[in-house]
């Protein structure tokens, strides 16, 4: 049996196969899914899982070189924009980058894959831009 927190099979699987500049999201329940990208649906109900513990869980198991983030996050100031503040002063997702929520969501077309959280708090969304570990 693993060792690291991470126990889901498919994530586990997309995370492992990531290169360099590989885009992973973790998105609310609400956020589109474009066609063609994987999604792994962790949804089970409104609130779970939530976006701070997945994002935990992945960070465990995932180098991030940086994130992108919609501006709207801001001003909605859901609860996983103090977890993401934290983590960037803790060096742990890299540069961020801010752009429109219509921008992330074109973005999202790029992502290797997308994890779908029980977050029902709007803008809880990140790309995570897998980084390398040397």
């Amino acid at each position: 049996m693993k060792k690291t927190p991470l126990l889901n099979i498919a994530l586990s699987r997309v995370i492992a196969s990531l290169g360099h500049g590989d885009i992973l999201m973790i998105v609310d329940a609400g956020m589109p899914v474009p066609p063609g990208v994987e999604l792994i649906d962790l949804a089970l109900t409104r609130g779970v899982p939530d976006f701070v513990g997945v994002l935990d869980v992945v960070l465990s198991e995932m180098e991030v070189e940086s994130h992108v983030l919609a501006r709207e996050m801001i001003e909605a100031r859901p609860p996983a924009l103090l977890m993401i503040e934290t983590l960037q002063l803790d060096g742990q997702l890299g540069q961020p980058d801010w752009i429109s929520h219509e921008a992330l969501k074109a973005l999202s077309r790029r992502a290797k894959a997308i994890v779908r959280t029980g977050e029902c708090q709007p803008y809880s969304n990140v790309a995570l831009v897998a980084g390398v570990v040397f």
